[in-house]
């Protein structure tokens, strides 16, 4: 008959060799993958548990001096174990904050919780003064609490998921004013994911478009402004209630496109396609849109990454213009370049848009309407504190961006072009983060357009996420 030393040994021989959460005590365990993984780990250990606790009272009934005593602590130690893998259900260790599956690092919490409720969020305030060629009407110096935003997701499984952003702008509800300030779900989603290649994502979604659009919180962007041509051109932040596919091809190769509601082009200006977006608000769907994109990271080249992406919809929505239904066919596209490397940091884009049947939609609104409108913009900065502060964690960085954009690039026939909207940006800047999650910003930004100097503005904020 075996004595309480042997049973003792023997099974804890038995339980080191097969349990993970036993091999984690004595090296680096690989993190299981999944809640079922988990939850297996956590039966199992259990069950042990169980069964050295027997041996035990069975080693206490015939004391056997110290073997006892190292029954005891090992029983112990995978105790708590267990009790930590418990844990981890439900408390999730310390965030990285890294974009995924095309949303910004804050956003992107939710896929790093192992189930439950994911609470982050962003917010940004800058002071703008206007400086040169200052208007003697409009354009004050002004402070701005610009949005305060609460990202919240909820993990169902393994496979399911719900992720949203609530935006506060401006500080108010707008007391009727939606240029005051307003409260919009800017994106609300549910994500399936079936395989790396291929995963559903439906709700209101963020158009896959720029770099902005899809990644625009503070600490990841240079400057208190967002860049005019991904506002104008690519008219971020740009959402609309849709569903399609994400996944990745190929590795470093990824891609997410949606079919979704059209733009509304009765909201079409001279100033472009912005005023058209939706935003899910009842928005009219008798037209719907496409919209693609594609990204490639190679993996030889760390930091590089170039893609596309293209929209393509009717946005007429059945309504009349000048006396006739139009279809408006819009079309938007846009290419980019993203490399960092150290502390180099440089982005470039450029976007062509194309709106069909421009010549009623001018008539219609009494100003003339671009059939084409295009956009491209050049930045770089350079994170200099390794040079200045070698042992420092801290962050700065000087930057230089140039824009050129005009969204009357091509007047329809018997309408006049308006030079005003050709414009060009430069801009100069730094940021500066203390820690990756606060950032403070100064930037100075000189305008210029075909139809003469246009107020300049220099810019000091702070921005963070969490």
């Amino acid at each position: 008959m075996k004595t309480p030393k042997l049973l003792g040994c023997g099974m804890m021989s038995a339980l080191f060799a097969l349990s993970p959460t036993a091999q984690a005590i004595e090296g680096e365990l690989k993190k299981p993958q999944t809640m079922e993984e988990m939850w297996k780990i956590i039966q199992t250990q259990q069950q042990q548990i169980n069964e050295m606790q027997k041996k035990l009272e069975q080693a206490n009934a015939a004391p056997a001096g110290n073997q006892v005593q190292t029954l005891e602590r090992k029983t112990n130690v995978l105790t708590e174990e267990v009790e930590k893998l418990r844990t981890q259900l439900v408390i999730p260790e310390e965030t990285q904050y890294k974009s995924q599956y095309g949303l910004g690092p804050a956003a992107s919490k939710v896929y790093q919780v192992g189930k439950g409720l994911s609470i982050g969020g962003y917010g940004e305030a800058n002071y703008q003064a206007i400086v040169g060629d200052k208007p003697a009407g409009p354009g004050k110096d002004n402070a701005d609490l610009e949005r305060a935003v609460l990202y919240v997701g909820y993990k169902f499984t393994d496979h399911i998921l719900f992720n949203s952003e609530l935006e506060f702008e401006h500080a108010t509800t707008g007391e009727g004013d939606e240029k005051k300030g307003e409260v919009s779900v800017e994106f609300a989603a549910l994500d399936f994911f079936i395989d790396p290649m291929a995963n559903i994502r439906a709700g209101m979604v963020l158009m896959p478009m720029g770099f902005i659009n899809q990644i625009h919180e503070p600490p990841f962007f240079f400057g208190n402004n967002r860049p005019e041509v991904e506002r104008r051109i690519i008219p971020s932040t740009w959402r609309e209630i849709g569903a399609g596919l994400f996944g990745e091809l190929l590795p470093g190769l990824t891609y997410t496109t949606y079919a979704v509601n059209g733009l509304n082009a009765e909201e079409f200006s001279s100033s472009g396609i912005r005023d058209g977006r939706q935003g899910g608000s009842q928005a009219k769907a008798e037209d719907m849109a496409f919209v693609g994109r594609m990204d490639y990271a190679p993996p030889a080249l760390p930091g590089l990454t170039v893609g596309g992406s293209a929209y393509l919809g009717n946005s007429g929505q059945d309504q009349t213009f000048a006396g006739q239904k139009a279809g408006v066919f819009t079309q938007l596209y846009e290419a980019h370049v993203q490399w960092k490397y150290r502390g180099l940091e440089f982005r470039t884009l450029g976007s062509y848009g194309h709106i069909g049947d421009a010549a009623l939609l001018s008539a219609a609104k009494g100003q003339t309407i671009g059939s084409d409108n295009y956009g491209w913009y050049a930045e770089l900065g350079y994170d200099i504190m390794p040079l200045l502060m070698p042992a420092s964690t801290q962050y700065v960085a000087p930057f230089f961006r140039y824009e050129k954009l005009d969204t009357i690039a091509s007047a329809p026939t018997g309408f006049a072009d308006d030079p005003t909207k050709d414009q060009r940006i430069f801009q100069v800047g730094v940021n500066y983060k203390p820690i990756p999650n606060v950032v403070i910003k100064a930037d100075y930004r000189n305008f210029d357009s075909a139809g003469g100097n246009l107020p300049d503005d220099f810019n000091l904020g702070l921005g963070f996420i969490y």
